[in-house]
């Protein structure tokens, strides 16, 4: 759980929620900023998601376990669709945000945390570009093989990431390279958010390609099944068990 000191998104959202002002600056281990002013689409309704995960979505059934939920945007769809959700994030007012619009089942809850005695569900949903939060090769293939348990038979991933060699921007292909000489995965992330006086504490994203996610998946039990492409190198996949 983030420190309120250390809830830098969650000040944000809770400010765009009730004020209708805020923003997120982005801070890589290489000095580059990246300042989001579009705090409007985590609160987007289903009309105006992207076609991708439009289309992933629908393959959600069962019980619903939504991880690093934020303002809940994907849960409440869900539940409004009759499906048993619930949504965890580490951002105290993040899930504030998520009750305060209506999200019945709303935890502050590390990825890391989720072990069967939280529950078993039919479905977990990494969107949102939530794949990143397994943070690093080892890390996601941990995670995976303990999502096995606390999903069921049927169970299945639906989440969403970006190719982070898609792109021709000098900064971002120089991260690659200084990715590449320390030994890290070329989109392994190093970041922390802010927003004014708040920040998080450092942690890893990763970000991967269609190939690196299916050999990051492979041998975990379980096998990426399909894959969504959005504009601009983001995209979606289903991972099932095999």
């Amino acid at each position: 759980m983030l420190k309120d000191h250390q809830d830098a998104y969650g000040h944000a959202f809770y400010d765009y929620y009730t004020k209708k002002k805020g923003y997120e600056i982005a801070e890589r281990d290489d000095g580059y900023l990246d300042l989001s002013e579009d705090l409007e689409s985590y609160f987007f309704e289903f009309d105006q998601w992207p076609s991708h995960v439009k289309n992933v979505i629908s393959f959600a059934e069962g019980t619903i376990l939504d991880i690093g939920c934020g303002v809940g945007r994907h849960s409440l769809y869900l539940q409004e669709q009759g499906y048993t959700v619930t949504g965890v994030d580490i951002s105290p007012l993040a899930i504030k945000v998520c009750r305060l619009r209506g999200l019945k089942k709303a935890e502050i809850l590390s990825i890391t945390e989720i072990t069967p005695t939280f529950g078993v569900f039919d479905t977990v949903l990494m969107l949102g570009f939530n794949f990143g939060l397994v943070g690093n090769v080892r890390r996601a293939r941990w995670l995976l093989r303990r999502f096995r348990k606390i999903t069921t038979e049927k169970g299945k991933i639906l989440t969403e990431t970006y190719n982070p060699y898609q792109t021709d921007r000098p900064e971002h292909l120089d991260y690659l390279e200084y990715n590449k000489k320390r030994g890290r995965m070329p989109g392994q992330l190093r970041l922390r958010m802010r927003y004014r006086k708040y920040a998080t504490p450092w942690f890893d994203y990763l970000t991967v390609s269609q190939e690196e996610m299916k050999e990051i998946v492979t041998g975990t039990g379980w096998v990426v099944t399909e894959f969504m492409d959005g504009e601009g190198g983001e995209y979606c996949a289903v991972i099932e068990k095999s």
